[in-house]
């Protein structure tokens, strides 16, 4: 399987955002690409339901982006805003990790490119026996640590790649969301000082104000996409 995980220090850092944005960078591009959105929590949640204005449910917005029908993108859906092990509960139910495995094949099938988001960070529970870090790790994708720019976000930010390295993931970055039009001596403080400790590439996602695709696929243009799926970055052509 080729894609991207995305996971984030917490819940609400922008994951969507984030992943949506890419999606939409990279069909713009000329890429395949699907998502997929393992469980949703939160749905009937009147705070949820308030913070996300008026931009559509994350699996709502993914599927427009991807050109997916929302249920293909998020399987398991939940009202209350819990953990998903929580939500399952809640319900009367148990989430099967095998399951979640299965969905993203089927996301994948018929796309070269799959953009995983993630739920909350990585120790989230998804069933009593399976963290967001195990499907991580049971996908083998390189992963993306979505982290906000302000006060906090160094220590969160290196413990989510301490954690994740000693997982045995593979983290290609960790982009900052929104990355400020101008950036305070904190925000640069931040970035600099969470390369240096983590020793991993920083980028920053300008803060986006659409969920329309092409206002997405701008704002992610600059990001790296192809080289954080292995791939080398295509040569310029020279125009004369």
């Amino acid at each position: 399987m080729r894609g991207l995980f995305i996971t984030g220090t917490d819940t609400g850092v922008g994951k969507t955002i984030l992943s949506a944005a890419l999606l939409a960078a990279m069909r713009s591009d000329g890429e395949r690409a699907s998502a997929y959105k393992p469980v949703m929590t939160g749905l009937d949640d009147e705070s949820e339901i308030a913070a996300r204005g008026d931009w559509p449910a994350d699996h709502e917005l993914l599927a427009a982006v991807a050109g997916m029908d929302p249920d293909e993108v998020a399987p398991l859906r939940y009202g209350p805003a819990v953990s998903p092990a929580l939500a399952a509960q809640l319900a009367g139910e148990r989430i099967d990790p095998a399951q979640l495995l299965a969905g993203a094949h089927a996301a994948s099938e018929h796309a070269s490119t799959l953009v995983v988001e993630g739920v909350g960070g990585l120790l989230t529970p998804l069933a009593e026996d399976c963290t967001v870090c195990d499907l991580a790790i049971a996908l083998g994708l390189p992963v993306l640590i979505d982290a906000r720019p302000g006060l906090g976000t160094i220590n969160h930010t290196v413990l989510t790649l301490g954690a994740a390295r000693t997982a045995g993931l593979e983290v290609r970055a960790v982009v900052l969301t929104p990355w400020p039009t101008r950036p305070t001596e904190l925000h640069r403080s931040n970035r600099t000082t969470i390369a240096r400790l983590g020793e991993v590439e920083v980028d920053g996602l300008a803060l986006v104000r659409s969920p329309d695709p092409t206002c997405l696929a701008r704002a992610a243009a600059h990001l790296p996409w192809r080289s954080w799926l292995g791939e080398a970055a295509p040569l310029a052509v020279e125009r004369r």
